[in-house]
């Protein structure tokens, strides 16, 4: 039987989801679109969004075949979203991989004295203002946020293993953050193909 190709591309940083889930939705129910391609060319973003257009994935591979096709780079939240589809395919100078959390502030307390910046701050609660700007991260806050961070982290090791048929400590090993070339990647069978979008 033919039929149409639905591609979906996702460009940029991801911040929402809401577009590419319309897409995926549409493309799921059109009974002429017999597969869906999503072309990913995205550095990563938000994990969030990155989960709930993972999981959409994993709903419409139940009706069709979902391929993904990254870009130049599709890293971090770029390879969650690949690890959801039937099956990867990237170019051999593709950056992929960066599998991990991070989560950053700068601290402005030195340029605030610099200019005579005292701030106030009324808070509700004792950790409201963590990771504010104007004073430094006490021990225990340091601590929550890191453990925020290693709970976001397993669950994204957990879903791409699992998603990719790859045992939890494997992938835990090559979740390190660093970034595989897409030869590398499927050598390490993070990815399943080489080959571009056409």
């Amino acid at each position: 039987a033919k039929g149409n190709i639905g591609v979906i591309e996702i460009n940029g940083v991801i911040l929402s989801s809401k577009k590419t889930l319309r897409h995926l939705k549409a493309f799921r129910e059109d009974k002429s679109i017999k597969a869906i391609v999503i072309r990913i060319e995205s550095p990563g973003g938000g994990i969030g969004p990155s989960q709930e257009i993972y999981r959409e994935i994993l709903k419409t591979r139940q009706k069709k075949k979902v391929l993904a096709s990254m870009g130049a780079i599709a890293a971090s939240g770029g390879y969650y979203i690949a690890a959801a589809a039937d099956g990867i395919m990237a170019n051999p100078g593709t950056l992929t991989g960066s599998i991990g959390v991070i989560m950053e502030y700068a601290s402005l307390i030195r340029i605030a004295e610099k200019i005579g910046i005292s701030p106030v701050i009324v808070k509700s609660g004792e950790y409201k203002d963590m990771g504010s700007p104007f004073r430094e991260l006490r021990p225990e806050e340091k601590q929550i946020f890191q453990d925020l961070v290693d709970e976001l982290h397993a669950q994204f090791v957990s879903d791409v293993a699992r998603a990719r048929q790859i045992p939890q400590p494997t992938m835990a090993l090559l979740a390190d953050g660093r970034v595989y070339s897409g030869q590398n990647a499927q050598r390490l069978k993070l990815i399943d193909r080489l080959g571009n979008l056409e």
